[in-house]
């Protein structure tokens, strides 16, 4: 009986959940649109051909950018009603909480897809390196672009439509699970490409410091890019297939309450894209400084 009682109390304990200010959410949501209004600046400004891995780079920002500003949008709403400094009927309010759900949804589907397209865009680029201008032509990746914000608005409004369909939280799932598993498999054989190319180099000049620097340069670069998909998106999409699985459980309703952990990650990943897929171009960073200076 006291060992139910103590965990029983652990349980109730760990249920409460994390407390995060609503400063947090704006901060971080300021700090990520001011960060990818940058990368989006820098790249319009460019004076070099646009390859289509840049097109690509500037959705992603888009999309991050989108993230942060729905995600004001709703923490000031809430705010500015809650202080009584704005007051309006209640099927208005529902009706702009519908639109920002909307356009989170959208923006976080684009999210989940651009680092899909940007993986296999460089595994085109490693592979088919002489083919690649001929494989990603301009057309195709304006095709894809507006492919992949169509699919994400149609499966946006789906969500808010019937979000309480398991069925449409089981596709999202998966459609997240997709988008890992590529991730994985293509940059697992870019890197094994490299460490093989570096091997075959090595093994012609002696230079055995050369391998291993090469080697472990990759595997980091590895490790950040899938590291931080998983660990900003798998709390969030764990949610999610705990609401199908075992919504009623009391460690599942546990887990709920933690929500907001999961979307401050999200906000976090909007922070942390710029500097993995924009900012390490030295072309970038160079435009980039061109743009703060005016």
């Amino acid at each position: 009986g006291n060992q139910s009682n103590a965990t029983v109390g652990a349980s109730s304990g760990w249920c409460q959940g994390l407390d995060i200010p609503n400063e947090l959410f704006l901060v971080l949501g300021l700090v990520s649109l001011v960060e990818n209004l940058l990368v989006v600046a820098a790249i319009l400004k460019n004076r070099n051909p646009h390859s289509p891995t840049y097109y690509f780079i500037c959705c992603l920002a888009v999309s991050d950018m989108l993230v942060s500003i729905s995600n004001l949008a709703e923490m000031l709403l809430m705010l500015l009603l809650e202080h009584g400094v704005l007051v309006m009927r209640p099927s208005i309010i529902r009706h702009m909480d519908s639109v920002i759900d909307m356009l989170i949804c959208s923006s976080v589907m684009s999210s989940l897809s651009f680092p899909g397209v940007i993986a296999v865009d460089r595994y085109i680029t490693i592979f088919y390196a002489l083919r690649y201008h001929s494989i990603m032509t301009l057309q195709r990746a304006v095709v894809t672009m507006v492919s992949i914000w169509l699919a994400s608005t149609v499966s946006s409004t789906v969500l808010i439509t019937y979000y309480s369909s398991n069925t449409i939280l089981l596709c999202i799932i998966g459609f997240f699970l997709f988008m890992l598993v590529l991730m994985l498999v293509l940059y697992i054989h870019m890197f094994t490409l490299a460490r093989h190319h570096l091997h075959s180099i090595s093994s012609q000049q002696k230079p055995p410091t050369t391998h291993r620097g090469g080697s472990l340069k990759g595997a980091i670069t590895l490790t950040i890019l899938l590291g931080v998909f998983f660990i900003c998106w798998g709390p969030f999409f764990f949610h999610l297939i705990l609401i199908v699985t075992c919504p009623t459980n009391p460690f599942c309703i546990c887990f709920f309450s933690y929500f907001n952990l999961f979307l401050i990650l999200i906000i976090c990943n909007s922070v942390i894209d710029p500097l993995i897929y924009a900012f390490r171009s030295q072309e970038l960073r160079r435009t980039l400084r061109e743009v703060v200076t005016c």
